[in-house]
């Protein structure tokens, strides 16, 4: 491995096409590596699939997000403890070292609880990874909004030892990236990489369509003494056929390299 930051391809990026097909698009199109979406497809949950795959096309899986989505709520188990602890198996049985965890869900009410603290606890079992809890956004419908979470969207709020900037979901909250990073500091462990207009919903469009600073982010990575890795997550799920999602991949992957090799000084 390179002394670079690594770039990932994250297997939502080609929903909806199936786990698999996410090892064979980074390794077209060169990506040092995948994050893992544990979901309902058995592939992204089966460690010794996942080990096969990564040896037959040559791109090891770097970042495991744990089953923490709405339709992830029974993969493994219904108990969210016992799901984030298959994730930290997961990700050390594969050698990855980051693991992507959202903040509890409101009705969660006993895993909000105690989250940090048994999220501290958890990460002290697997020495050797970071859980890197990713900001979240406000869900607006019908007019009104809310936020799902608990105790609320920005885990910068509560404060953990690493985290997940989303530049997409800072597009969707409203939030200033940069800003977002700063309150990170040395808690910045992970990015993942999608672009917004913080109009709608969540968008997670392809790097450079919005108006978020992703550029920017990424030059400031290195004056931040960043060690982790960035995952391209977009949505490609609209693509009208697999060259079209191939040339969006290509796209994203061309930008990041393009801004993580020109580094800018930050003030952080």
């Amino acid at each position: 491995m390179t002394s670079r930051v690594p770039v990932l391809l994250s297997s939502s990026s080609v929903f909806p096409e199936r786990t698999a097909a996410a090892f064979q698009l980074a390794a077209a199109l060169g990506y040092d590596g995948v994050e893992v979406m544990v979901w309902t497809d058995v592939v992204s949950q089966d460690a010794g699939a996942l080990r096969g795959l990564a040896g037959h096309y040559g791109v090891p899986v770097l970042s495991v997000h744990a089953p923490c989505l709405l339709v992830t709520q029974r993969v493994w188990s219904p108990d969210p403890w016992e799901r984030l602890r298959r994730a930290g198996e997961l990700a050390e049985t594969l050698e990855a070292p980051t693991v992507v965890v959202h903040p509890p869900f409101t009705w969660q009410r006993e895993y909000a609880r105690n989250f940090a603290e048994g999220l501290a606890e958890v990460a002290d079992r697997f020495s050797g990874l970071r859980f890197a809890v990713e900001n979240m956004y406000p869900v607006r419908m019908a007019g009104r909004q809310f936020v799902p979470y608990v105790p609320g969207w920005d885990p910068t709020a509560t404060g953990y030892a690493s985290y997940t900037l989303d530049l997409s979901h800072c597009a969707a909250s409203h939030t200033d990236a940069m800003k977002m990073a700063d309150q990170m500091g040395d808690g910045l462990a992970h990015v993942h990489l999608g672009d917004g207009t913080g109009e709608g919903r969540d968008e997670h469009l392809v790097p450079g369509r919005g108006n978020q600073p992703c550029a920017e982010v990424l030059r400031s990575l290195a004056g931040r003494g960043f060690t982790g890795s960035v995952a391209v997550e977009v949505t490609t799920r609209g693509a009208k056929s697999r060259a079209v999602r191939e040339a969006d991949l290509r796209e994203s992957l061309e930008f990041a390299r393009q801004h993580l090799a020109t580094p800018s000084p930050v003030d952080a």
